[in-house]
């Protein structure tokens, strides 16, 4: 279905979302000395990273005022965890209507993060995501339209920008070491730890998370638009499920009383992590979710292994690949220009140590081989966690050279690279970006 059809097919579609009872609240309250937040989505990112650490870290200028979630413990278990006094929610036009927030942070399912993100700016509220802004063309299309008609903001959750490493390696490319990029070789690991809980949880599912395209590898093609400041023309990817899901010779419906975990080096004991037993195991009676589904289960639909070829407006071609039933888990990427090559290789996870410091090789045409070191930041991605909020929370007026902060139109290029790749993979053909949306590639990413 094109673009065009779907529009006109669920129009009466969105059009319901717009007609929820909603009552318009304020932007800013400033009757009221805090910001208010509200969260809609209460999982492990949201109560975390969102929650606990921004009462912790922030807590003398915003609060929150509400947490909703479909399922009611996961919510409550969120508010106690976080240590906050706010009501708890299931329906989040009453949370909107009733706490009147300046911001709704939104950790959903992948799939819902456009119904909320659309319901927020209709009520007056600015919004916050966590990647991927959502997980196809007509979503992104409809996030669009909503900005543009509610002029309100929302901020994408590229955390990835924020760590000390990826910004030296914009920082050398926007100072020309390299000269003109030319092409880019990308490839990322997912270990058998990190990589396989992906196919345990809601992820494994496309419709809901839009595959690993989308919810995973968007965080890497945001990191290919913004390094190479240039938007996407046309994508071209293969992608099949060989290892997980079907393909094995027993399954279970999750780990918790498999009567297989003795022989599968898969198995996952869900009992040893206090928090995931009181967020999730202790809350399947409301909705049924089982946090440690069994990554062979027949009704696995995304791809496993990943190739993407993307050409950008400014004539870049990249060569990008996933892999996630890797041994280690990182990634390396070489960027060559007409003046030499910048290239790194980082280690995130085991079987080794996580080294202290993270390491770039610039080298020359016809000159010397540079080795540039970055130490870790401290917090969650390297230091990229921290760095997001701290220019969120604390500094969002500084000055951003490096147009590091991400908003609508850079999460829907990240999203649109995903959604083409799948298209393309199903189809057998490459997909032109300008075909997905109303937005038309640019030379120079816009601002």
């Amino acid at each position: 279905m094109d673009r065009r059809t779907f529009i006109k097919t669920t129009g009466a579609g969105l059009a319901a979302i717009a007609a929820q009872p909603i009552t318009s609240g304020l932007a800013q309250d400033t009757s009221h000395k805090k910001t208010k937040l509200a969260i809609i989505g209460t999982g492990m990112r949201a109560s975390d990273m969102w929650g606990k650490h921004i009462i912790r870290d922030y807590g003398d200028k915003f609060e929150f005022v509400g947490l909703c979630d479909i399922n009611p413990g996961r919510a409550e278990f969120a508010k106690k965890y976080m240590d906050v006094n706010c009501p708890t929610f299931t329906d989040f036009d009453k949370m909107i209507n009733e706490t009147k927030p300046d911001t709704v942070i939104v950790t959903t399912v992948d799939a819902f993060h456009h119904e909320y993100i659309i319901k927020g700016m209709q009520a007056g509220c600015d919004i916050i995501t966590e990647k991927p802004l959502t997980i196809d063309e007509f979503k992104c299309q409809a996030i669009r339209d909503a900005e543009k008609k509610t002029g309100r903001k929302c901020t994408v959750g590229f955390n990835y920008r924020h760590s000390p490493h990826r910004i030296k390696l914009k920082e050398l490319l926007a100072a020309g070491e390299i000269g003109k990029i030319t092409s880019v070789d990308f490839h990322w690991y997912l270990n058998t730890s990190h990589g396989a809980d992906y196919f345990r949880r809601w992820h494994r599912l496309r419709n809901r998370s839009g595959s690993l395209l989308c919810h995973k590898a968007t965080h890497h093609f945001d990191l290919l638009n913004w390094w190479l400041d240039s938007d996407p023309v046309e994508v071209f990817a293969y992608g099949s499920l060989e290892f997980y899901g079907k393909n094995h010779e027993f399954r279970h419906t999750n780990c918790r009383g498999c009567p297989h975990k003795e022989k599968c080096k898969f198995f996952f004991d869900m009992t040893k992590d206090e928090k995931l037993m009181h967020l999730y195991a202790d809350n399947e009676k409301y909705d049924g979710y089982q946090r440690d589904g069994c990554v062979w289960k027949e009704d696995i639909d995304i791809f496993d292994k990943m190739a993407v070829q993307i050409k950008y407006a400014n004539n870049v071609q990249v060569s990008y690949s996933l892999t996630t039933y890797s041994p280690y888990e990182g990634y390396r990427i070489a960027l060559n220009g007409t003046k030499g090559r910048l290239e790194t290789w980082v280690k995130e996870m085991q079987p080794w140590k996580e080294p202290e410091n993270d390491e770039l090789r610039l080298t020359k045409n016809f000159g010397d081989s540079q080795i540039i070191t970055i130490p870790h930041a401290q917090g969650g991605h390297n230091g990229g966690d921290n760095g997001l909020k701290s220019r969120i929370f604390k500094n969002p007026t500084a000055a951003d050279p490096l147009k590091i902060m991400a908003g609508t139109r850079d999460g829907v290029m990240s999203v649109l690279i995903g959604a083409a790749a799948r298209n393309s993979i199903d189809t057998g053909k490459p997909i032109r970006i300008a075909d997905l949306t109303d937005i038309k590639p640019e030379a120079i990413r816009p601002v």
